[in-house]
């Protein structure tokens, strides 16, 4: 278990504090919704723990393997529904290393429905995987 605490500060920030290591960030509430995206919304960070949850998988994989998975890259789009106002679908873009073969880019895909982030999601947010 992983305890991380949240302190509303004001203006629409809140600070967290990661209790095993006490790493900090903070979030904002974003311009759409009524503040000055100063920093990561709350939906951000679901977007950007999807994208490091896949990558990460992706490179446990290719460690197991003894793939160079040097130079990956994920890029993760969040967009906003409304009625209820939520993330409505999230579009990833992953770049494999130039080495990879069709074979193991696919293998590799199956990173995105194990991540536990993504088990975590409503089936009603949509996804779309782009390899580039």
């Amino acid at each position: 278990m992983t305890e991380i605490t949240c302190t509303y500060t004001g203006d629409g920030e809140t600070a967290l504090v990661h209790g095993p290591t006490g790493t900090t960030l903070k979030t904002d509430l974003p311009p759409d919704n009524g503040g000055k995206g100063r920093c990561f919304s709350p939906t951000d960070l679901l977007a950007a723990a999807f994208a490091s949850c896949t990558l990460t998988i992706m490179g446990k994989m290719a460690a197991a393997r003894g793939d160079d998975f040097t130079g990956a890259h994920l890029s993760i789009q969040k967009i906003m529904a409304a009625n209820p106002r939520r993330v409505g679908e999230f579009v990833l873009d992953i770049t494999f290393p130039a080495h990879f073969t069709q074979e193991q880019k696919k293998f590799y895909l199956s990173a995105v429905n194990a991540c536990p982030v993504h088990q975590t999601l409503s089936k009603d947010v949509k996804l779309t995987v782009r390899v580039l």
